[in-house]
């Protein structure tokens, strides 16, 4: 697997959107980001620490097969995990705004011009 370099966080965004250019695959993500997030919520009000382990096993346990059998690639996060988590925070953001067909745009613009 080639990891791509990239000079800070604003340069990396479209790829990291182009890595998501099918729709199902952010809904995933959300969806699994979400899901993660409530269990957490749910084990923390009730003090049980061990419900901490739920964002990263739903949000990871859902996105990366995602990436695999629907997007047919790798997660950015093997290559740039800080910055994708960022940008997994911005998409689900966007997403949860109502402005999925802007992340459409921008995956479909950094996939035409880096083929």
């Amino acid at each position: 697997m080639t990891t791509r370099e990239f000079g800070s966080y604003e340069e990396f965004w479209p790829y990291y959107v182009a890595m998501h250019s099918r729709a199902a695959t952010r809904w995933v993500h959300l969806a699994g980001t979400l899901t993660g997030l409530a269990v957490t919520a749910y084990g923390l009000a009730r003090g049980r620490k061990r419900y901490l382990a739920a964002l990263p096993l739903f949000g990871y346990g859902t996105a990366w097969p995602a990436h695999f059998l629907i997007e047919g690639n790798n997660p950015a996060t093997f290559g740039h995990p800080a910055w994708s988590l960022r940008g997994d925070a911005a998409m689900i953001r966007m997403m949860l705004a109502g402005r999925d067909a802007e992340l459409a745009a921008i995956a479909e613009k950094w996939l035409a011009d880096n083929p």
